[in-house]
């Protein structure tokens, strides 16, 4: 798919106090190891924890922790922006439900490696007729921590519709600058390749959620 626009942004638009709530609200959960490439899909995670060699694997790719949340105030905070960003960016995707939000820790030297969003294949879930048959079209971020209080962990795209390890990368990644100031957020579609780079100095903050809807056709 050819796109205009590999993401839409939002600079300032959740307010500070409201940024900072989400993060008090994390902090006062028990956070997890953020996990990736299907681990949890079909594994229970609390019957059968992750081994010394699986997490030793895993942070080769993913290194952050995270709290998940359910909040009907978060999402009335974001979804406006997310229809916003769907209709300005020329998308027009077909969405009708929001994943659990995905509050993230990015503490010294953790980062998220290239990665798409979207599965290969809709959720196979008949117990959830939310998301049964359904991909990921829309991911968001909100910047939870200002830019000024941490280094490094940039967000950046790759502008291909492959894995950007298979390319020379310099010339086709973007670094979204826009969304550095507090309470900023960015709009794209799943299937773009996108990554954190290591945090260098200090703690970021962010929130993520995915937007679910059928299958393109």
């Amino acid at each position: 798919m050819n796109l205009s626009n590999y993401y839409w942004y939002f600079k300032s638009a959740i307010p500070p106090k409201i940024c900072d709530d989400i993060i008090k609200y994390g902090l006062q959960h028990q956070e997890d190891l953020a996990i990736t490439g299907g681990l949890g899909k079909d594994r229970n995670l609390k019957e059968k924890p992750l081994q010394e060699e699986e997490i030793a694997d895993l942070k080769k790719k993913r290194n952050s922790n995270i709290v998940w949340m359910n909040d009907k105030w978060i999402y009335k905070e974001i979804h406006p922006y997310v229809h916003e960003a769907n209709k300005m960016a020329g998308w027009n995707f077909d969405w009708n439900f929001s994943e659990s939000c995905q509050f993230t820790k990015y503490k010294l030297n953790q980062y998220y490696d290239w990665h798409c969003d979207s599965w290969d294949k809709p959720y196979d879930k008949p117990e959830d007729p939310n998301s049964h048959g359904k991909i990921r079209k829309l991911s968001m971020t909100c910047q939870l921590t200002d830019g000024s209080e941490y280094k490094g962990g940039e967000l950046q795209f790759d502008t291909r519709s492959y894995d950007p390890h298979m390319r020379d990368e310099d010339k086709h990644v973007l670094t979204v600058k826009e969304i550095l100031p507090k309470g900023s957020i960015v709009v794209f579609p799943s299937f773009v390749w996108h990554r954190v780079q290591p945090v260098t100095k200090g703690t970021r903050y962010s929130l993520v959620v995915w937007h679910l809807g059928y299958p393109f056709k």
